[in-house]
């Protein structure tokens, strides 16, 4: 017998578990860890019972410069709910942001200061996985009666990468109707949706020559600058076309499509004329508009903008893509609202739906044909997610496992709107 009560002993177990998550290095770059990662998560989910299954996406797929490893997305349907209850799927993805600099804990140990958990993937979105298992484990012990038959999706490649597990889920598998995404906030907020992502990149190919004899030459970096002007005007006009989707809360005005430059390579000493340039950008486009359309008119300016140049050739390669994700309300939105409601003790009036200028790989499963998605998860403003020092709590950690017990559980009440 222990004289600890329940709630330090759920708070020990959770502590854990997280601790063998966060030091099993998933971080992408390179994403090289999934199986290690994979095995893990078996072993920690045998006491559930059920069926695995092993989804790897083809390495033709997925392959990129500094990417590696074997992509092993794993399936988990526990032994749990009637037969003739549908499924509802729960997303988690396996892989973290690179540790980067700047920690002042380990960032690859679970470091536990009161009530907070410290370790990359604390937030995002090891500790999710940690409050999904126990609250399935709760629901079997008690012998609840389920409204749903839980699936798990443990996928990879959010963080980056040209071809994210769960797109290969979507496009390759029947997927339950209702998908329930762990990758979003704490905070009191109903998903509508959010916009597309691309990112795409300008080589430009000049001519290098000696800085003494710039004639020889043809700058790259000179005439990307032209290029860079027009794009930057072009970033100023596209501010004045909106979504219908509702803005953040906090937002000045609706929201809008945007380019950004994100990176420029050109030249490597002062004695030399650069014969190659290299410009990223990324695109935040509107449900309401075309990839397509999107990247035809970028390239359009780009040409206009180089038409004049001396260069002896440019190309535009699209290197990611997430689509928009819209309108993925259903029908279990509300019991998802109300279950978060009262496991985190929040009015149901506090919930807003609104949208974001964030991107989703969800966004390949709206494509694949799946409208209905929940959203909710641990992430806070003050987190530090992606950045050092990311943590959790234990009070988010046991409110999100009281919020998917209420959303499993046949017995939970949902009230009359």
């Amino acid at each position: 017998m222990t004289d600890k009560p329940r709630c330090e002993i759920q708070s020990d177990r959770m502590a854990e578990m997280l601790a063998k998550l966060i030091a099993c290095d998933t971080s992408f770059p390179p994403g090289s860890n999934y199986q290690a990662f994979s095995d893990l998560l078996e072993l920690l989910f045998a006491p559930l019972g059920g069926k695995v299954q092993r989804v790897e996406v083809p390495a033709a797929l997925w392959q990129a410069p500094g990417v590696e490893g074997r992509r092993v997305n794993l399936i988990v349907r526990p032994d749990m709910g009637p037969a003739d209850a549908p499924e509802a799927l729960i997303y988690f993805h396996t892989d973290t942001a690179p540790v980067g600099d700047g920690w002042t804990r380990p960032a690859l140990a679970l470091s536990v200061e009161g009530e907070r958990l410290f370790g990359r993937g604390a937030a995002d979105m090891k500790g999710t996985i940690v409050s999904v298992f126990d609250a399935l484990m709760r629901l079997r012990d008690e012998g609840r009666s389920l409204a749903f038959r839980p699936v798990l999706a443990f996928c990879t490649d959010e963080e980056g990468g040209i071809y994210p597990g769960i797109r290969y889920l979507a496009e390759t598998i029947k997927l339950p109707d209702i998908l329930l995404n762990l990758n979003g906030s704490a905070e009191p907020r109903i998903w509508a949706g959010c916009l597309g992502s691309l990112d795409l990149v300008l080589n430009l190919q000049g001519r290098t020559a000696h800085s003494g004899t710039p004639e020889k030459g043809i700058n790259a970096v000179a005439a990307a600058t032209d290029a860079l002007v027009a794009l930057g005007a072009f970033g100023q006009t596209l501010r004045a076309r909106h979504t219908q989707m509702p803005p953040p809360p906090w937002a000045d005005g609706p929201l809008c499509a945007q380019l950004s430059v994100t990176a420029i390579h050109g030249g490597d000493k002062g004695s030399a004329i650069p014969g190659a340039c290299q410009v990223t950008l990324n695109r935040r486009y509107l449900p309401e508009e075309n990839a397509a359309d999107v990247t035809a008119e970028i390239k359009e300016l780009l040409e206009a903008a180089l038409k004049d140049s001396e260069l002896l050739g440019w190309d535009l390669t699209e290197v990611g893509h997430l689509p928009p994700v819209s309108d993925p309300d259903g029908p279990a939105t509300d019991r998802w609202t109300q279950a978060r409601a009262a496991a985190f003790d929040v009015p149901l009036h506090d919930f807003t739906r609104y949208g974001s200028g964030t991107s989703s790989d969800f966004g390949w499963v709206q494509r694949a044909g799946i409208q209905h998605m929940l959203l909710g998860g641990l992430s806070r403003p003050d987190r530090n997610v992606h950045a050092a020092d990311e943590f959790t709590t234990f009070d988010d950690l046991i409110d999100l496992s009281k919020a998917i017990e209420n959303f499993f559980d046949a017995q939970f009440e949902l009230k009359t709107p």
